[in-house]
């Protein structure tokens, strides 16, 4: 068996989280049982190696001045299902994912896919999820790029930090998400403006203008009018999210609730959800899971989800009173 050397070696390694030192040492410790003649075990150890080593090849890794910039989630569980939006934005949506997929089916008439958006509307509508979703249809990394570290106050270092971005763009296919994105892309003749921010502006326009990448960028928004004029030719495609409607609560609802389900949804919990969003429907659900399981319950009852609906609507109600 392996010795007690060769085992510290490994386990100071593992602490150490040195990927090739670990390889090295196992693969030694493969080498040492074969010698002893236990080759299944050995061969056991070399099966595993290789698997991990699969798996890394598909980890990106970025640069160390990138690592606290970009947030990186792999093997997205989202899918399209998971999006609950009208039945054209969910068209537009599978328009992209179509053309991704058959994207080298464009390149002998001069064309490319679908793959520079826009996502505009009010906040926990979607947008976020849809970049998990196209990254999880796609079996692409989720890249988000942090904004309140982008954007800082020294001249210059916004711009160097976006070209530093989008050469990660250029370098590592995923679908990478500009949350927030007016803090970038505002009006550039605002009178509030500053002449910094107009140069990470024109800085944006002219590298995702350049983007020939294989990735896909997506830039969300909770203010279009915000946005530059400029910027809307720049993208491929410009989707536009809304609160759901009584349909798409009712099938949020089922969704979110699952085996949790009380049965069919009443109207006064659908007018109960009605003005919220889906994020904020999906919390008070998760709420309302969460006191049946408190209970010993097998589904929610369904005074308490209008319950858990109408406490996220008390904020909204009080900011209304306060501000008439």
């Amino acid at each position: 068996m392996a010795t007690a050397e060769q085992l510290t070696y490994l386990i100071q390694a593992h602490v150490s989280r040195d990927e090739d030192r670990f390889t090295t040492v196992a693969l030694q410790l493969a080498a040492h049982e074969a010698r002893a003649g236990h080759v299944q075990l050995a061969q056991d150890i070399r099966t595993l190696i290789d698997q991990r080593q699969r798996e890394n090849d598909k980890i990106i890794k970025f640069r160390p001045d990138l690592s606290d910039l970009i947030q990186v989630q792999h093997d997205s569980a989202e899918r399209l299902p998971d999006l609950i939006a009208n039945e054209g934005l969910r068209a537009r949506i599978f328009r992209v994912l179509s053309e991704f997929r058959q994207r080298s089916k464009f390149t002998d008439h001069g064309l490319t896919h679908r793959r520079k958006l826009l996502l505009c509307g009010p906040p926990g509508t979607g947008k976020t999820l849809t970049a998990s979703v196209l990254a999880g249809e796609l079996g692409l990394p989720a890249c988000v790029i942090l904004m309140d570290k982008l954007v800082t106050k020294f001249m210059g270092e916004t711009g160097a930090k976006l070209r530093q971005v989008f050469e990660a763009i250029a370098d590592q296919p995923g679908v990478f998400l500009f949350d927030e994105f007016d803090a970038i892309g505002a009006e550039r003749n605002k009178d509030n403006d500053v002449g910094e921010m107009r140069r990470v502006l024109n800085t944006f326009l002219q590298l995702i203008e350049r983007d020939h990448s294989d990735s896909i960028i997506i830039a969300a928004t909770n203010n279009q009018a915000l946005l530059d004029h400029a910027l809307f030719r720049r993208f491929d495609d410009v989707l536009n999210y809304e609160l759901p409607d009584r349909s798409q609560i009712s099938h949020l609802l089922e969704n979110r609730l699952g085996a949790f389900k009380p049965g069919k949804m009443a109207p006064k919990t659908l007018d109960a959800a009605l003005g919220l969003s889906h994020a904020e429907i999906t919390m008070a659900c998760r709420d309302a899971i969460k006191d049946a399981i408190l209970k010993d319950q097998t589904a929610v009852q369904p005074a308490t989800l209008i319950s858990m609906l109408m406490e996220r609507k008390r904020p909204t109600s009080l900011k209304k009173k306060r501000n008439p």
